[in-house]
């Protein structure tokens, strides 16, 4: 497809569009709250290299906030599914890259409550090959996949785009890439209360930066965040925190910082380093770490100990969103 081409994607890339959810004849509906269990906890864990320069590991296990969305992503999509629901829509249409756990997680959203469910995934060469775990999940839960080539998909934003997407797939509730709208970070600003003042510092992996935003404004004044940037020139998120803050409390909240030395090479890539630190991790702690965002986190957060960025005592809250 011609780079200048804003048509999605062509009919063989999509699977058949079948219901998900509940019986046809039934709105979609919130997500059950029953379902999810929150406060996720608060675990300390002695971590032997961070011990050295006095400093306390806290894992707050937001992996365990929901059965099925994990650790953001249901608080991402608790309020967005609300509106959509009560704006009376019944299709979500929303974009990741193919490693994207935002698209897996909208796809067990909608079979949870009874949207039908659009990806656009960055990428039209992928249409061709087998899905990755993530995207073969997403289609098992009902979700239709239009793969897009890359230069169309960085204009996702634009009008022309938006309505050959909506034209394609019908009236749809658009939600952002990664879930990051006003909503979502109203949503996740419930984290950093959980939090509340059992730590100086909270440390998360950022993509989009919706989930640093809202936790940055639920957090005491005292306490400070940074975001690690998993996608290489993350540099651009310091603007995006700032604006999602704007749109969802009206000005800045919080204080926080991103910090974007610790990508590997750029989203969804990994180094022999980051590869040994997350296995040992895992070794010593009986728990395997994404290397797509949550690995690339507490490797930074260690590095940076050893940087004296920290002072003795600090204690370190850790987000394990996945």
């Amino acid at each position: 497809m011609p780079p200048t081409d804003p048509s999605p994607g062509s009919p063989a890339d999509l699977p058949p569009r079948e219901p998900a959810g509940p019986p046809a004849g039934r709105p979609p509906r919130p997500l059950p709250p029953e379902d999810a269990r929150l406060p996720s906890p608060l675990v300390a864990v002695e971590e032997p290299e961070l011990a050295r320069y006095g400093v306390r590991l806290l894992l707050k296990r937001d992996d365990l906030a929901h059965p099925r969305l994990v650790g953001n992503k249901y608080r991402k999509l608790r309020l967005n599914l609300e509106a959509a629901a009560a704006a009376g829509h019944d299709t979500l249409l929303t974009f990741g890259g193919a490693y994207s756990n935002h698209l897996r997680a909208v796809a067990a959203a909608g079979r949870l409550c009874g949207f039908r469910t659009v990806g656009v995934v960055r990428g039209d060469e992928l249409a061709g090959r087998p899905l990755n775990d993530s995207l073969a999940q997403a289609r098992a839960d009902g979700m239709r996949l239009d793969f897009v080539d890359r230069a169309t998909y960085r204009r996702k934003t634009e009008p022309e785009v938006l309505t050959t997407l909506l034209e394609r797939h019908g009236p749809a509730c658009v939600l952002p890439e990664g879930g990051s709208n006003a909503l979502a970070v109203l949503g996740c600003a419930g984290l950093g209360r959980e939090i509340g003042g059992a730590a100086d510092v909270v440390a998360v992996a950022c993509g989009t930066g919706g989930t640093l935003a809202g936790l940055a404004a639920g957090l005491p004044p005292d306490t400070g965040a940074i975001g690690f940037a998993v996608l290489r020139g993350g540099a651009f998120l310091t603007d995006d925190v700032a604006r999602l803050q704007r749109e969802a409390f009206g000005g800045p909240r919080g204080r926080w910082r991103i910090e974007d030395r610790f990508h590997h090479g750029g989203y969804a890539r990994t180094t022999p380093e980051l590869d040994a630190f997350a296995d040992a991790f895992a070794a010593r702690h009986g728990l395997a770490l994404d290397r797509v965002y949550v690995a690339k986190m507490l490797h930074g957060v260690t590095a940076l100990a050893r940087e004296g960025a920290f002072t003795p005592g600090t204690r370190v809250a850790a987000v394990i969103t996945g």
